[in-house]
């Protein structure tokens, strides 16, 4: 029998010859397109070497790229830690068999994922204050906002991971006596995690890049100091843009590459087959003398 999945079909000679006119085609097609957008900054002399000395300048990035990364690593990093537990409890509510916590739940789900996170960010640091009458850091402002949108973004999908589990799994557990918070903790959420992290890697890359919402609040992420104070002191928008964004690229990349990691460890330590050890008072099977009984064949 063919191992070749039915939901697609290897190309014959025809369509691999279409392919690859087509692949040509597009790379040319992007080549002119990169040509051009090159041309179109170089008649607005974007290229000129003075717009791109000050990264040269050790001053440039300790004071404005680097303290603008921390910035956004810190808030990102806070963020990111607090909207999975927020996931993780959430989508436990709104399983729950009690409406009591369910409904509550997806109640809070629903409506943090309707608000816009600008707009989430914006009521924290202008609107709390009255209601504890006294003021939030810009920092708290931005990370509760990332929290309270990302959280249930990701519950949603904790929920859905979970529930795409056969349901054999919980009722063999149940069946040997283990209540339903040791179902969820030891066997429903980490393979929900695991097979959902994708949707996970994808949500927590949108929150890293969500904190340049934190100029609202003058919040002094890597966008504002790398592109709009930078730009401010040097005239160089379009350079600070450019390289802002290869920052942001290479952190992604590596967040990306943390999270495969991390599956392909968990999944070998998942299938890791422990030695077997005799016990202590096993009879010895090899003889006295040292020798070793050859089996009869037959």
């Amino acid at each position: 029998m063919s191992s070749s999945s039915v939901l697609y079909d290897h190309p014959g000679p025809r369509a691999r010859i279409r392919n690859a006119v087509l692949s040509v085609l597009f790379g040319v097609a992007l080549l002119g397109l990169l040509y051009w957008i090159y041309t179109k900054f170089d008649q607005a002399n974007q290229w000129e070497l003075r717009l791109w000395e000050p990264f040269t300048r050790s001053t440039t990035w300790t004071q404005f790229i680097l303290p603008g990364l921390w910035a956004t690593l810190k808030a990102a990093g806070v963020g990111m830690v607090l909207s999975l537990a927020f996931g993780i409890i959430f989508a436990v509510g709104r399983l729950s068999d009690h409406r009591w916590i369910s409904m509550p739940a997806g109640v809070v789900v629903e409506f943090f994922r309707a608000v816009p996170l600008l707009l989430m960010i914006f009521f924290v640091f202008y609107g709390v204050p009255f209601l504890i009458k006294g003021p939030v850091n810009a920092f708290w402002a931005v990370v509760i906002g990332l929290t309270l949108y990302n959280g249930s973004v990701l519950a949603e999908a904790f929920r859905a991971g979970i529930r795409s589990l056969p349901a054999g799994q919980s009722e063999a557990a149940y069946a040997i006596g283990m209540r339903k918070t040791q179902v969820m903790q030891l066997i429903l959420i980490p393979q929900a995690a695991r097979a959902m992290l994708p949707i996970i890697v994808s949500q927590l890359v949108v929150l890293l890049k969500d904190t340049a919402l934190g100029y609202i609040v003058a919040y002094p992420e890597l966008l504002q100091r790398g592109v709009n104070d930078l730009a401010a002191n040097y005239g160089n928008i379009i350079a600070a843009a450019m390289v802002i964004a290869v920052l942001y690229i290479v952190i992604n990349s590596l967040l990306t590459w943390l999270a495969g990691w991390l599956d392909r460890r968990s999944r070998v330590r998942g299938f890791r087959v422990p030695k077997q050890t005799a016990p202590a008072n096993a009879p010895d099977s090899t003889p006295e003398g040292g020798a070793t009984v050859s089996q009869p064949q037959g």
